[in-house]
């Protein structure tokens, strides 16, 4: 058996099983992510929430998956069918493949390559082309402005995200995110994290995820009230559901980024206990509930208030960031907390 995982073929069998392994874990965690969402708005709100389908309504995200596959799916009139039908898929697959360099824990990673983040920007960045090519390909004016709008929202929150991993590149030295954990690994525990070095960034990261990944208050392109309606307008069944899983795939794919380069990710916050996976994941977890107690006690802003807030303010702020903590990890101020490539973490 070792001399077959050996060969070609054995390699490309570990690989997919792998790649198998990451995929059934995002799409297991995107059924209870929609029923976490959904119930605690609903607490919120002092509703119960989805209480019928499977136990406490478990099976209710499985429910509404088999709706919408076995729906017909309805193509506009005058749309270009291939691209109208290419979108969704695009913004799926690219969501998924970007968990290809997510390390769950020390060695559980898919490709532990050197520019992990470089990795994860190229693949977001990509994901504005199913934005572009759906609102395009729906031949309607609405879906069209719907789109241009989410395509300018995604690429001006994703230049402050740029820079505000930037300055956790400076503080480490490195782009991978396994060496970005070691990074934050030393004898304080949680208070040795890059959170609290880092700490006006790390509001503006979680602010612009929000935006990037359309979540409110900044659910714009979904906003019918207010802006008409969105590029996926004219879109239903299979097709609809795959940008909506694409969308909770990317934010819990923030979830996990603002773990490991923030938060430790799988390290332990208190010291003498041992890291691991699940406090990874148990953090991630986390970032997703403060994901949904925005969306449901803070109101949706203008569409020129949000842009506002990533020119004028976020942009001006990490860039100046940038600035400030090169000089800090320059002459190592505080001990080198800001040049954790310095002192060994």
């Amino acid at each position: 058996m070792t001399e077959f995982l050996n060969t070609g073929a054995g390699i490309a069998l570990v690989i997919a099983a792998q790649s198998l392994l990451v995929v059934g874990f995002v799409m297991i965690s995107l059924l209870f992510l929609v029923y976490g969402d959904r119930k605690i708005w609903a607490a919120v709100q002092m509703r119960r929430g989805p209480n019928v389908v499977g136990a406490f309504g478990l099976l209710q995200s499985v429910a509404d998956a088999l709706k919408y596959v076995v729906k017909e799916i309805v193509v506009p009139a005058g749309a270009d069918r291939p691209v109208f039908l290419l979108a969704p898929m695009l913004s799926f697959v690219l969501a998924i493949l970007a968990w290809a360099v997510v390390p769950f824990s020390e060695g559980w990673v898919l490709a532990d390559i050197n520019v992990a983040i470089l990795f994860v920007f190229a693949v977001s960045s990509l994901e504005v082309y199913g934005v572009i090519m759906g609102g395009w390909a729906s031949n309607s004016k609405y879906p069209f402005l719907g789109s241009l709008r989410s395509a300018a929202q995604m690429i001006s929150y994703e230049v402050s995200l740029g820079l505000i991993i930037i300055g956790i590149i400076i503080s480490t030295g490195s782009m991978n995110l396994s060496a970005i954990v070691a990074a934050q690994d030393g004898a304080w525990g949680l208070f040795s994290w890059y959170w609290l070095p880092h700490l006006p960034m790390v509001v503006l990261f979680f602010v612009s995820a929000l935006a990037e990944t359309n979540r409110p208050p900044f659910d714009l392109p979904e906003a019918e009230s207010e802006l008409v309606a969105g590029f996926m307008v004219e879109y239903s069944s299979t097709p609809y559901l795959l940008f909506m899983a694409g969308e909770y795939i990317a934010i819990f794919l923030m979830c996990a980024l603002m773990s490991l380069l923030f938060f430790g990710g799988w390290l332990s916050p208190i010291p003498g206990l041992p890291d691991g996976a699940l406090w990874m994941v148990g953090k991630m977890a986390f970032f997703f509930f403060l994901f949904a107690m925005v969306k449901a006690i803070v109101p949706r802003y203008r569409y020129d208030q949000l842009m506002r807030i990533g020119w004028k303010v976020f942009l001006p702020m990490s860039l100046g960031w940038v600035v400030l903590v090169a000089f800090l990890a320059k002459f190592e101020v505080l001990g080198g907390a800001w040049a954790r490539w310095a002192t060994g973490g």
